[in-house]
């Protein structure tokens, strides 16, 4: 029996539902799904294995014209994204302005690997501004097939799913059988507490933070975990903390009550805030982070 296995890179601008499609393909819930855009800042593989072939997705940061370090780093990140893979999913919706991002459309346009153009959330639209938005796409990038779908509704899902498998190369896997994801534990834990950090605080304080997992004890019945908030600035320390540490314990109670579930087990959560001045755009963090280029 022959084995296939490929690279699916899924990319697009922000808030067009990248990380909701890579769930629903994948079957896992791998990457933060929230209505704020610029939530995946990494690119997160998720790995779907049959007896006959192996998938490894890849969901990446939106793109978007970069205004620190951190955004150079994504924008890194999304441009590889188009160079390593053996099909590229173009993800866009009925909202954004179609030509948004035009220099990154010119990366897709001129790539020869296949591209699988998905419009979502066709939900909120008619038919016939449907129609039109298909043939603009028919005229932007000739070659792609396009999926009008609503990933939030599942519809026309399996339709792309059975379409990527057909078109994947034979090759022996990639990785383990059993993988789900070439991230480890960790990483996880750290997205989890960003998520209800995204969730429960407002304006910049999300975009300004990084969460690092300094302990990971796991025990026979209980995981021990202590994680740093970093914050940018004094400010945002007592904003993250809140009136007699009230926000800051409503986070821990949210994140440890998600990584239980994630983990499988009890949780004991220690959080803690610290100002790591400007460090969006300080090499040192940045690669400490995980972001290095």
């Amino acid at each position: 029996m022959t084995h296939k296995a490929g690279f699916v890179n899924i990319i697009g601008n922000p808030n067009v539902g990248k990380s909701t499609l890579s769930n629903e393909l994948i079957g896992e819930r791998l990457s933060i799904i929230t209505s704020k855009a610029q939530t995946t800042r990494h690119r997160i593989f998720g790995i779907v294995n049959k007896d006959d072939y192996q998938i490894v997705f890849s969901d990446t940061p939106g793109v978007l014209q970069p205004k620190y370090k951190l955004q150079e780093s994504m924008l890194h990140f999304s441009k590889s994204a188009l160079s390593d893979a053996d099909i590229l999913l173009y993800i866009t919706d009925t909202v954004e302005t179609p030509d948004k991002n035009n220099e990154f459309l010119e990366l897709v346009k001129k790539s020869d690997i296949p591209v699988l153009l998905v419009i979502n959330k066709i939900d909120l639209i008619q038919q016939k501004e449907l129609e039109d938005l298909v043939d603009f796409w028919k005229k932007e990038i000739p070659r792609a097939e396009i999926y009008p779908m609503s990933a939030l509704h599942k519809f026309n899902i399996q339709n792309l799913y059975d379409r990527i498998v057909e078109l994947l190369p034979e090759s022996p896997p990639f990785f383990d059988k059993d993988a789900l994801t070439d991230k480890p534990e960790r990483f996880f834990i750290s997205e989890i507490i960003r998520e209800k950090i995204l969730l429960n605080y407002q304006k910049e304080i999300p975009y300004s933070v990084e969460i690092e997992v300094q302990e990971f004890k796991e025990g026979p019945k209980r995981t021990d975990i202590r994680a740093v908030i970093h914050v940018s600035r004094d400010s945002q320390k007592g904003i993250i903390i809140g009136h007699q540490g009230k926000a800051l314990k409503k986070l821990g109670i949210d994140s440890r009550k998600e990584i239980e579930l994630f983990l499988g087990k009890q949780v004991y959560l220690e959080l803690y805030v610290k100002v790591s001045k400007d460090w969006r755009d300080q090499d040192n963090f940045l690669k400490n982070f995980g972001y290095e280029k």
